[in-house]
């Protein structure tokens, strides 16, 4: 591997960079006169104007802010080298689990640098051909893939494109083997799997096209349609949703074709199960569980036994059965208990994997379809495995392994002689040997221990001088497990530190662990994050002038709160996509469904008070001397709104004390980050770090040692 030519800053430079740094000149915002009123306290609301999305003010002002942005970027003397190291390191062949459909085998591949993945397929002969080519779907890569499912015979498939990242798709259905369009295209498909029932049509959800803004405005009951080949899509079948309003509602046929779930869920956590016999015609709906107390999802059947994954009485889920004849929870029966780790199950070639997360670490077993314990699968480390799914006549299944020093890597595994190999090994321009990741536990506030990995160069020395970079989530029984990214190994290479707490609202420990970081439990989270930081300080990884923060959708809420309850704490905060309004978050999109992890200001004056306590657009104060700070968004982030990124970022610009920048970078034709463009992925990691190290006092890359 070619070394860069790095100098590393001289340290006067970097002691003083912060008072030599000139003020910096916004564009004008300006402010208004809205004012709400909550119990007995009244709120103002002086950038409300910016959460009209579709005016030509927010336009404009969004085109100076950037302009203001990039004309920062721009000047950063190191920025166009670290942009060809990270372009140099992310241009490796990347390979996707294959899967059987029909004849033919289908697997994505991206050669390096192509903006989307490309779906290949060959047939049994080996030969290889293109099958769907994203990068075709747009002249400038903003149209993705964004979900596809094949017919029982394999001849026809549908799927669905997202256009500049939003959550609204369309959904093409095509002959598999001609390659040619064959109905015309589905609209306004939106939170939607694709699941075929035989050959004759697929199931797919959707809402009401919203009045007002098709990025912000409301959107609250999901419904359930069928759509029949042949038919338009005006006639599709509503199946679920129509009489019973929900939030989100999801269908799949079980891979028999026996049985169509349908889950209904009006927040992010509980759902109601129900079953539909396809056998039958016009057989009802059977209700299986009837609140949203718990989370379940039926993952396979036999006959009429039903398999069942929940976390009903189980906090970090168990496996049940039951028959569908009487499918009550009072009939659950255990298969697979639950055990002191989280269980994520799959199932293949007629078998069960149970994935448990051990210290956000995986651990796989292997049962049969008799609940026996055939093996504990070998992985080649610690780190996540992914995958172990497939039809039940498949002979051999695909998994994925990977950490912060590996990249993913596709392994095959043949169930019945418990045997791995490598299938797709990527070869990158990284010495992953150099570097080592650590896990440890540091205390919290109230005591609570909370675990984090710690990634670095071999060698560190523990001087309080190492760019360090504390990333975030905290919510949503979301878990973050040890995964490669270029973009950190870019980090890393220039001597920086990577460092991933598990913080309670996350899924690392099961349900209690995420109860333990929601609505009036919230600051735990920022406490976690914030003993994170002060652990990272004490074992002297960094200091303050060397630690930024970073987070995305509610970890940008994380950071937007961090940053203004301990602004001494960091030099660099990097909030992206945040929830940052939350008094209003609940207003916009499908925003309501978050309140089991949030509450509303509307709940109680209780609620009110703790949420507006926290919310960061609300807790900006003038006087203070803020880290320097880059909001990130996309200007078409129909999940979390721009409008939250923008009252920040106005909010900052307004009070921020003394120069450090505070910036909003906004990507055009961009949403909340799915499917976005390897192109405008790299340059966005680019300017973060640029941004980062610049701020630290860097004039060139450090020089790892």
């Amino acid at each position: 591997m070619k070394k860069l030519i790095l100098i590393m800053a001289v340290l006067p430079s970097i002691a003083s960079f912060g008072q030599n740094q000139k003020p910096m000149h916004y564009p004008e915002t300006k402010k208004g006169e809205t004012v709400d009123q909550y119990f007995d306290a009244k709120v103002a609301d002086p950038y409300r104007w910016l959460e009209d999305d579709r005016s030509a003010e927010t336009a404009a002002w969004v085109k100076a802010e950037n302009e203001v942005t990039y004309g920062y970027l721009n000047q950063i003397p190191f920025r166009d080298a670290l942009k060809n190291r990270m372009e140099k390191l992310w241009n490796y062949e990347k390979i996707g689990s294959p899967s059987k459909e029909g004849n033919f085998t289908y697997y994505s591949k991206n050669n390096g640098l192509q903006n989307q993945s490309v779906m290949y397929r060959k047939d049994a002969s080996g030969k290889e051909q293109i099958f769907l080519d994203p990068n075709t779907f747009s002249k400038d890569g903003t149209t993705s893939l964004g979900g596809i499912d094949f017919s029982k015979d394999g001849a026809t498939v549908a799927y669905a494109i997202s256009e500049g990242g939003s959550d609204w798709r369309k959904v093409i259905i095509m002959d598999a083997l001609s390659k040619k369009i064959i109905e015309d295209t589905l609209i306004d498909v939106k939170f939607s799997g694709l699941s075929w029932r035989g050959n004759e049509g697929f199931y797919y959800s959707s809402y009401e096209k919203p009045k007002g803004s098709e990025l912000s405005a409301k959107t609250d009951q999901h419904k359930l349609y069928f759509h029949k080949l042949g038919t338009a899509q005006k006639e599709d079948k509503v199946i679920f949703g129509a009489d019973q309003k929900r939030r989100y509602v999801g269908g799949y046929v079980t891979e028999d074709d026996r049985y169509l779930v349908i889950s209904a869920a009006n927040s992010t956590y509980g759902n109601e199960l129900y079953i539909k016999d396809l056998t039958v015609e016009n057989s009802p709906i059977v209700t299986i569980v009837d609140n949203f107390n718990s989370d379940n999802n039926i993952i396979d059947s036999e006959g009429t036994k039903l398999f069942i994954v929940t976390d009903l009485n189980a906090p970090n889920k168990r496996i049940v059965t039951v028959d569908a004849s009487n499918p009550s929870p009072l009939n659950w029966v255990d298969f697979i208990p639950e055990t002191e780790n989280v269980l994520s199950p799959s199932t293949g070639a007629g078998f069960f994997f149970a994935n448990y997360m051990k210290d956000a670490v995986s651990v796989v077993k292997q049962y049969d379809y008799n609940g026996k314990l055939i093996r504990e699968i070998q992985l080649p480390g610690l780190g996540t495995a992914g995958g172990f799914g497939g039809k039940k006549k498949e002979k051999i299944l695909y998994y994925s392994f990977t950490n912060y020093t590996t990249p993913g890597t596709i392994y095959s595994f043949e169930p019945k002689a418990g045997k791995s190999g490598v299938y797709a090994q990527p070869k990158v321009d990284f010495k992953n040997d150099d570097f080592e990741s650590k896990q440890v536990f540091y205390t919290s506030k109230d005591g609570s221990k909370i675990p984090m990995i710690i990634t670095y160069k071999k060698g560190l020395k523990l001087n309080g001088k190492n760019p360090t970079m504390l990333y975030g989530y905290g919510g949503f029984n979301v878990s973050l497990t040890p995964a490669f990214s270029i973009a950190n190994a870019v980090w890393m290479e220039n001597g920086g530190v990577y460092a991933v707490p598990s913080l309670r609202g996350g899924g690392e420990y099961g349900k209690k662990w995420h109860d333990a970081g929601t609505k009036m439990q919230k600051q735990n989270v920022f406490d976690d994050f914030i003993a994170a930081a002060e652990y990272l300080i004490a074992e002297k990884y960094t200091s303050s002038d060397f630690l930024a923060i970073r987070g995305g959708s509610n970890g940008g809420l994380l950071v937007g709160a961090t940053m203004t309850q301990r602004p001494e704490l960091m030099k660099v905060a990097l909030p992206a996509v945040g929830v940052m309004d939350m008094l209003r978050y609940h207003t916009f999109t499908a925003g309501a469904g978050w309140a089991y992890d949030y509450g509303t200001a509307q709940d109680s004056k209780e609620m009110f008070e703790y949420i507006k306590g926290y919310s960061p657009v609300h807790n900006v104060k003038a006087g203070i001397h803020y880290p320097a700070t880059m909001v990130t968004t996309g200007d078409h982030d129909d999940r979390v709104v721009p409008a939250h990124s923008f009252k920040f970022a106005a909010e900052l610009q307004e009070k921020q004390t003394g120069t450090n920048p505070t910036l909003i970078r906004i990507d055009v034709k961009a949403g909340h980050g799915a499917g976005k463009s390897v192109a405008a992925s790299i340059q966005e990691n680019v300017d973060i770090q640029a941004f980062t190290l610049y701020n630290m006092g860097f004039k060139a890359l450090p020089k790892s040692k």
